[in-house]
């Protein structure tokens, strides 16, 4: 069974008089274990296209299957269980509180998501250590370099043992050293801890990271292609 399956999905938004057509037809599937790479300029529907993925857009029409499950047909309270216990999010800007430690912010989806007081600090820390920051555990974000920063961001999506991470152009605010070991970072949880990694990205470079790349042009897909990635 696929894990994803993306059918004729389709996205109008209606802006006064004037529709637009985010996506326009888009057909694919991912497998579990896959690192894909959705690519495209601004505009081309791949941020549609993921916060659909998210289940924090509807589309309109298709179909979106998760896990086989049609999204579409699931209730507020399903797709906030989704969110919590299979998709894992890592953002651009980070999305730290900056008054939290980098453990605290770690935390803060088990809060959410009804793990015992107790069992939170161990498993905060340990992914954590999944991504080489416990030393850096009580530290604020402000006290982080922005690579670090996104590194507590990961660890925060891991830490609900999610089946899916889904990162939306998680290098824009890097340089492009500090990208590299992001990119390294999501391509050894790939490959070591099996977990799927869907990102989207307009870098060509950091796209080639995955092993299978989806460009897109005008909300449809111009190109499915597989990668000697990593």
């Amino acid at each position: 069974m696929d894990l994803v399956s993306v059918d004729n999905l389709s996205k109008v938004y209606e802006m006064g008089d004037v529709k637009v057509e985010a996506l326009r037809g888009v057909t694919f599937t991912v497998q579990s274990g896959e690192f894909l790479s959705i690519m495209g300029s601004s505009g081309s529907g791949k941020s549609t296209l993921m916060n659909i993925l998210g289940c924090l857009d509807n589309p309109s029409g298709g179909f979106y299957r998760l896990q086989g499950r049609d999204v579409s047909g699931l209730s507020t309270n399903e797709l906030a269980d989704i969110r919590k216990h299979t998709l894992g999010f890592v953002f651009q800007g980070f999305n730290l509180l900056p008054r939290m430690s980098a453990l605290e912010n770690v935390k803060l989806p088990m809060l959410y998501n009804g793990v015992a007081p107790e069992n939170r600090e161990g498993k905060a820390m340990h992914a954590l250590e999944m991504v080489g920051l416990a030393d850096r555990a009580h530290h604020q974000p402000q006290q982080l370099s922005g690579g670090q920063q996104q590194r507590v961001a990961i660890a925060r999506a891991l830490v609900n043992d999610a089946e899916i991470i889904l990162a939306d152009e998680p290098t824009g605010n890097l340089d492009s050293r500090t990208s590299g070991e992001i990119m390294d970072l999501f391509t050894e949880l790939n490959e070591t801890l099996d977990r799927t990694v869907i990102q989207v990205t307009h870098e060509r470079d950091m796209a080639a990271y995955g092993k299978r790349i989806l460009t897109f042009v005008d909300g449809l897909i111009s190109s499915d292609e597989r990668t000697g990635g990593s």
